[in-house]
């Protein structure tokens, strides 16, 4: 599944504060044309998305040690997970993606929140680590715009609390959130899994005609930083260049990595 689909979140906007920390998962390269400019990529969209609500962005390799990943979450203020191509229960990606949901959990439990937002692929992820199980069904939501159709949760929800109620009633009524995926979590599922009933609040469905499905979920938020100025700086994605890479892919630009 590629591109940006509706938004699908663990985690609220507050993994964006002003000043913010946010990691980024890096994913490999598969195509020929990707690999000869590197090993791994971020696309640029999830770097610019993250950095309009005033966040830094870390990149996050997926060739890290145990000791330098738990390093690095205690430096970060919430992590992304991308949406792109990827196994979601054997895959480097799954791999770095569990370990940052399993101490985002410990950290929430000692009394602290750590967001973790997953888009896309990063939405599936979730819902797999959430549930120990693959749920998704395929829809048919690959390039299709849709409204939301808000539950009775999402007005009291962090994600959608401050929203103005005129920019509310335009995601109610226009299709306005763009859907790049052929494959969802179907309300049914959902409801019928205890798990996920336990752990999320519905915020937004949408349906393809014959299938509802769910597109947001919810919500938290932490206290971290770097040990220093000189560490932050060395850690931030500003060490690299975006490179266009629209006639090879998906994405018009990304961060490339070796």
């Amino acid at each position: 599944m590629k591109g940006i689909s509706t938004l699908a979140l663990l985690t609220s906007i507050e993994l964006c504060l002003c000043g913010g920390r946010g990691g980024i998962l890096m994913q490999k390269c598969r195509t020929k044309e990707m690999i000869k400019l590197g090993k791994y990529y971020i696309a640029s969209s999830y770097v610019k998305y993250i950095e309009s609500a005033g966040a830094r962005v870390v990149p996050i390799r997926l060739d890290l040690t145990h000791i330098e990943y738990a390093e690095l979450f205690k430096s970060l203020n919430g992590v992304l997970f991308p949406g792109g191509s990827a196994d979601i229960m054997h895959s480097d990606y799954s791999h770095v993606a569990k370990m940052f949901y399993s101490k985002a959990i410990e950290s929430y439990d000692d009394g602290d929140y750590f967001p973790v937002w997953g888009t896309c692929l990063g939405f599936e992820q979730l819902v797999f680590l959430v549930s120990g199980q693959n749920l998704l069904t395929p829809t048919d939501t690959y390039s299709v715009p849709l409204p939301l159709n808000f539950t009775t949760d999402a007005l009291q929800s962090r994600m959608f609390r401050n929203f103005p109620a005129e920019l509310l009633v335009s995601l109610a009524l226009e299709p306005l959130t763009a859907n790049f995926h052929k494959w969802s979590l179907s309300v049914k599922n959902f409801t019928e899994n205890y798990k996920l009933k336990k752990f999320f609040n519905i915020l937004t469905t949408n349906t393809d005609g014959e299938i509802d499905f769910i597109s947001s979920i919810e919500a938290r938020r932490n206290n971290h930083y770097f040990a220093s100025e000189l560490e932050e700086t060395a850690s931030l994605i500003y060490q690299v260049n975006p490179v266009f890479t629209g006639n090879i892919s998906s994405f018009q630009q990304c961060y490339m990595f070796n």
